[in-house]
């Protein structure tokens, strides 16, 4: 038996440097794996059956798997010739290879298979049930005890069982079968029964069921015994597909009527903290899922109901191990119906209070950071089909057969293993931008990263470049659950442009790449708009501003729900609905959308916000929730759609469709921007656009279930005025959902602040840049990729920027000049370096210091201290003097009275973000 390893969690959030982070966050632990996982999601090199693994056990560092097949070779790149191995291999469980140990299940008439195997409690004898007649040349009837040390069958135990064999149990005097058969050794046996495990003799056992028998366990006391399989009676009781036996009569002792007719276990294990069986079912209202048993009663204590045939449970060290090919948890609460999950991994028991049952039944305890991948493969397409743990030097291993041909994307066929050390797999890089409403302040999001046995994983925030993080922020995701985490800088200053990269480190230390430049500018005064819709408490707010696909960015102050997008929406289209530099996504109406990677209820108030331009005749959904995420959704309301004539539609349904539609000549299909906003709560449903109440319904009620927030598309099927398309045609903006009805006060409030005048940035690249050098006073720099100032011998740099005019009616509200260092050693200086004019004239061709231009006296701004290390850095100018020269080529030189030299980057540089630009801020005069 196997005991449960207790678990302890803590919600900590972990920072370095100034800032706040947001995420649901815990510390990795010291191991390799985030515990209670005991293994690797890597694959280690196993040699390879050519067909089916049904069955596994272990013994003493050697794995033993039956099936139907006839030989195994090397991994996939290994060494080796292939082996025969007719329906059986032992391996050794540290490297992979075949034994010494060499058996052969044959029968004379069709074919032999091995389909269950089970070691005696002294790990002295290898017990094989399936279908065959001989083992080694040796008669047997379906059922064989195999003496491990000589690897060889043992004549004298051949008790007859006419048919297949499909599930053992073994005690120190009994071995408990099932499976298809009715007889044995020609006294009736349906389909379960016991005989001696040292001589194989019949034992009075009686327990007759209906249908085929697939699993049997043995209580840790010996009393019981645990029946599984597809049957609807046993010994006469009515019990479908579960039923608890004395062990030495076979009297039933506990019945099971909540197992759907459709369905059947096909496993059963256990440990100290219980039993677990693993079903599989076929049609509507199917089981598919586990069941955890309590040990004191044999009562239910969850069910978890995903659907995907499970094959088999492994309860190891408080976490149960499944193989089946999960594909719908929604009931659960986790993944909806899409992608197969093959090798999944959850707690034995809830590490809090179990949750209030639903629909008669508790929820199973919460699945963990273990995603294998493997795929249908042969056979029945069903994937994994059994799994077993051996040890051996100290190292675990969890052993995995069935029918896949790929594990982790790659060939391997029928078996595999992982280790409990060696991770050696790093995280999905993360995808990561930046955001600013008001001075000081800079918002660093990230959808969190996936790591296939690590859920609990570290990031580290850089800033401009910087080798060293100025963040670090834990956070916990798993494959279908990878909610936004941010950090927000409060170090910034306003006017001045910011680049961040993030990476992702596991517990074993293994570390993303970096992920790609988020940039940032930091306005100097707060952005109206976009303040207001945050201090309005949104809870999910996209912008449409993302650089990158396929994930959209939450700019709420929560910010944890990110945006998925699917099929490729058209990114930072222009202009947006709100003044500055906002932009917008643009949709296809046939196939493009984007939701939330965020499972979540609505409660019974809300507000959906979004901005929209179309000229579609063909309609579809602006914004909604629904219960799938890539598919079709089975539920769905809390939505606003478009009608083919350009009315707008709000719907929310507590069980009938309830609606609220602008009027028949209020059509907003006529490509310019329209807000419009839909609240429900205690006051009912009302519908605005551009900033008026277009109608209200006494409706406050709306159906609770599980989902996901939708923008561009989900289903509509059977609403009032269906339009043509699911799908909306246009351009979205600013979409935010909150989690109160908005008032009208605020609605108008909103529709007023999208137009209100606001901050502009432009940011103006070096048109050209060179400097001088006094070592070689002939030469000119002007196609060098990088610049040089110090004061002794001196090195001086130019730089020309066509800079624009300011925007009308507006004025130029701050300036800053950002450069980055090389990356050679002592690119940072000491010294202090002043930006000051140009009243000369150059030319990167021709100046050379002995042609070098004049410069003035009077600095625009200065840069102390710089560090070593390629990084970007802003110099703060002087906001009068260049607001004198907008609409003019304007040059501006960098000196220093000091020996120290700065290298700087120049406009032929191909390093990211390298050339010099001016960032320039405009706003209302």
């Amino acid at each position: 038996m196997r005991r449960s390893r207790g678990l302890t969690a803590a919600l900590v959030l972990s920072l370095a440097g100034a800032g706040t982070g947001i995420g649901l966050v815990l510390m990795p632990q010291a191991s390799a794996i985030t515990q209670p996982v005991a293994f690797t999601a890597d694959n280690l090199p196993t040699w390879q059956p050519n067909g089916i693994v049904w069955a596994m056990d272990e013994a003493n560092g050697t794995v033993f798997a039956g099936g139907t097949f006839s030989a195994v070779r090397p991994p996939d790149g290994g060494s080796g010739a292939e082996q025969d191995a007719v329906n059986f291999v032992a391996l050794d469980a540290a490297t992979g290879a075949p034994t010494a140990c060499k058996l052969s299940f044959t029968i004379g008439d069709g074919t032999a298979t091995v389909r269950t195997l089970v070691v005696s409690k002294d790990k002295k004898t290898l017990y094989a049930g399936g279908y065959f007649g001989a083992v080694n040349g040796t008669p047997v009837s379906s059922l064989a005890a195999i003496d491990i040390a000589s690897c060889t069958p043992k004549a004298s135990f051949h008790p007859s069982f006419p048919a297949t064999v499909r599930g053992l149990a073994v005690t120190d005097d009994t071995l408990y079968a099932a499976g298809d058969f009715g007889t044995v050794e020609g006294q009736t046996r349906e389909r379960f029964a016991a005989v001696d495990a040292s001589t194989g003799a019949l034992k009075p056992f009686t327990a007759n069921a209906d249908e085929p028998g697939r699993a049997v366990e043995v209580t840790p006391d010996g009393k019981n015994v645990l029946l599984g399989g597809d049957f609807f009676s046993v010994n006469g009781s009515n019990t479908h597909a579960l039923a608890v036996v004395d062990a030495t009569t076979g009297k039933v002792a506990k019945t099971y009527s909540t197992i759907p007719s459709n369905s059947v276990v096909k496993d059963i294990s256990t440990d100290a903290t219980g039993f677990y069986t693993g079903n599989e079912g076929s049609g509507g209202g199917v089981f598919d899922g586990r069941i955890g048993l309590r040990l004191s009663d044999f009562g239910e204590k969850w069910r978890d109901r995903c659907l995907g045939a499970t094959q088999f449970v492994l309860p190891y060290e408080g976490v149960l191990y499944s193989s089946s090919h999960a594909h719908d948890c929604t009931l659960e609460g986790q993944f909806p119906d899409g992608k197969r999950n093959f090798l999944l991994a959850q707690l034995t028991d809830h590490d809090g209070p179990a949750p209030a049952p639903v629909d008669g039944f508790v929820r199973s305890p919460r699945k963990l950071g273990w995603h294998p991948t493997a795929n249908d493969g042969l056979g029945e397409g069903i994937g994994p089909r059994v799994m077993a743990v051996a040890a051996k030097n100290d190292v675990k291993y969890m052993w995995v057969g069935g029918e896949f041909t790929l594990i982790n994307g790659k060939p391997q066929q029928a078996l595999t293993r992982f280790a409990s050390t060696g991770d050696v797999g790093a995280p999905t890089t993360p995808v990561a931008s930046a955001d600013s409403v008001k001075p000081g302040e800079a918002q660093v999001r990230w959808r969190t990263s996936y790591d296939q046995d690590d859920s609990k994983l570290t990031y580290r925030v850089y800033r401009n470049g910087s080798a060293s993080p100025v963040a670090t922020v834990a956070a916990e995701s798993l494959e279908w659950e990878r909610p936004q985490a941010s950090w927000t800088d409060t170090t910034v200053k306003a006017g001045q442009s910011y680049t961040y990269r993030v990476t992702a480190t596991d517990a074993a230390g293994n570390t993303s790449a970096l992920s790609a430049t988020a940039s940032v500018t930091i306005p100097a005064s707060v952005q109206t708009y976009p303040n207001q819709v945050r201090a309005d408490g949104a809870q999910l707010y996209w912008r449409f501003d993302d650089t990158v696909s396929p994930y959209v960015a939450d700019s709420s102050v929560a910010g944890n729900t990110s945006g998925v997008q699917l099929n490729a929406p058209a990114l930072r289209q222009t202009p947006g609905a709100v003044t500055g530099a906002s932009t917008s996504m643009g949709f296809n109406g046939t196939s493009q959308q984007v939701y939330s990677d965020h499972r979540q209820t609505v409660g019974t108030a809300y507000t959906i916000e979004t901005w929209f331009k179309t000229n579609t005749t063909r309609g579809g959904k602006l914004v909604g929730f629904g219960s799938n995420t890539e598919r079709s959704s089975g539920s769905y309301d809390k939505h606003v759609y478009m009608t083919n004539n350009g009315r707008l539609v709000f719907g929310a349904s507590n069980g009938s469709a309830k609606t609220v539609s602008t009027g028949l000549f209020d059509t907003y299909n006529d490509n310019k921007w329209h807000h419009v906003v839909a609240t429900q709560g205690a006051g009912g449903m009302t519908l605005y656009v551009d900033g008026q109440n277009k109608g209200s319904l006494n409706s406050a009620s709306t159906q609770t279930y599980a989902g996901y927030w939708h923008v561009g598309g989900d289903n509509l099927s059977g609403w009032p005025t269906r339009p043509t398309s699911n799908f909306f045609a246009g351009q979205l903006d600013e979409t935010a959902i909150y989690p109160t009805a908005l008032t009208q006060a605020q609605v108008k409030n909103h529709f007023d602040l999208a137009k209100a005048p606001s901050d502009t940035v432009s940011k103006v690249t070096a048109s050209e840049d060179t400097y001088i050098n006094q070592g070689a006073p002939s030469t000119a720099y002007g196609t060098s990729a990088s610049l040089a100032v110090r004061g002794t011998s001196a090195y001086e740099t130019y730089l020309r920027f066509n800079l624009p005019a300011a925007p009308a009616g507006q004025v130029l509200k701050s300036a800053s000049l950002q450069v980055k260092t090389t990356t050679q050693a002592g690119a940072g200086t000491a010294d202090t370096v002043s930006v000051v004019p140009v009243t000369g004239t150059w030319s990167g061709a021709g100046t050379t210091f002995n042609t070098k231009p004049t410069l003035g006296t009077t600095p625009l701004g200065t840069l102390s201290a710089v560090p070593d290390g390629s990084a970007l850095h802003n110099v703060e100018l002087d906001t009068t003097a260049v607001s004198a020269v907008l609409g003019t080529s304007y040059s501006m030189g960098l000196t220093s009275t000091g020996t120290d030299p700065l290298w700087l980057w120049s406009s032929e540089a191909t390093a990211a973000d390298a050339a010099p630009q001016l960032v320039l801020t405009f706003g209302p005069k």
